[in-house]
């Protein structure tokens, strides 16, 4: 296949695309390369890719219709996947300019250019975030996603939407992915193994938020571009008009775990992996969090036949092995 892949810098694009490599695919990678977290990162992603037979990169921002314009003209493509955005649920508290710039406008380009150049498929990063208030465990796709509490969920909420309107009118086929709290090696520097990795070894106390009463649906990098791969390979069809799907070629896919793990349990983890113990400075719940989240993956096991098995025990080893050697620690 001849795929396009946005956020290819980032934590699931490149792990994303270093599979498709791997496989024989021809991929072109976009990424703005902005400065959220460490770019050196993003940049040591990219040198595991460049040189190898297939990949192309360019330093792109999606928001400048222009460039993205020109970037879509190198087509066709089989395939986009859109994994770029600017992601952070609290960052979006204090920079929610950039949530529109890069999650709204930036997404508006590549549906018109997934339009002009005939694509086969668009698979796009949703997010659990977009569950919001919801109080029912586990979430479905058909549950009500009408409350938010946050910029960046109500940004994903309405990928959704614009995606639903090109699939009806254009027939583009377009695949939502809601992504469970992914982590594993290479993951963000923002997310919860890092910090606490770093906090543990240092000695320092670690922050936790809504007194460590929380949950979260940890989903191994392996398995997000499993699922990634297998939805990539199904475009979406017309179906029963349900929250989740649509008269149009449009689908929503819940990726997660399907196994939700106590914070302190987390911790406990990550304890146990690098022979110490931490120290809790236990906070309140932070503006724009959700207490817990719980995937349904019925849908993802039927229709695409997978289901995420990575146990965190397996994962969390496989990214504290990573971290000492990537950091010399």
């Amino acid at each position: 296949m001849r795929v396009l892949v946005t956020g290819a810098a980032g934590f699931i694009g490149a792990a994303l695309c270093d599979r498709l490599l791997a496989r024989g695919d021809e991929v072109f990678g976009l990424d703005n390369l902005n400065d959220y977290y460490d770019v050196a990162l993003k940049a040591a992603r990219l040198a595991r890719l460049a040189g190898r037979a297939g990949f192309r990169f360019e330093r792109l921002e999606l928001a400048d219709r222009a460039a993205s314009a020109r970037a879509f003209g190198a087509g066709p493509f089989d395939a986009v996947v859109h994994l770029a955005a600017q992601a952070g649920v609290r960052y979006s508290v204090t920079h929610p300019e950039k949530y529109v710039d890069a999650n709204l406008v930036g997404f508006g380009n590549v549906l018109e250019g997934c339009r002009r150049a005939g694509v086969g498929h668009l698979v796009f990063a949703s997010s659990s975030s977009v569950y919001g208030l919801n109080a029912k465990m586990p979430f479905g796709e058909c549950d009500n996603v009408d409350h938010p509490v946050s910029l960046y969920a109500a940004t994903k909420k309405a990928n959704e939407a614009m995606a639903h309107v090109y699939a009806h009118l254009f027939g583009l086929p377009c695949t939502g992915l809601r992504f469970f709290t992914v982590y594993g090696p290479w993951g963000r520097p923002d997310m919860s193994p890092f910090l606490f990795v770093r906090a543990i070894l240092a000695g320092e106390p670690l922050k936790v938020f809504n007194h460590g009463a929380m949950e979260r649906d940890f989903t191994y990098i392996d398995d997000v571009v499993e699922g990634v791969v297998r939805v990539m390979e199904r475009p979406a069809t017309p179906g029963e008009v349900t929250p989740a799907t649509s008269a149009a070629p449009w689908r929503i896919y819940n990726i997660g775990n399907n196994r939700p793990v106590a914070l302190l349990r987390w911790i406990e983890t990550f304890e146990q992996c690098l022979g110490r113990k931490a120290q809790l400075e236990l906070l309140p719940l932070q503006p724009g969090d959700v207490v817990a989240t719980a995937a349904d993956i019925t849908a993802l096991a039927r229709e695409v036949g997978f289901r995420p098995a990575t146990p965190i025990e397996v994962g969390v080893r496989r990214f504290v092995d990573w971290y000492r050697d990537y950091y010399g620690v």
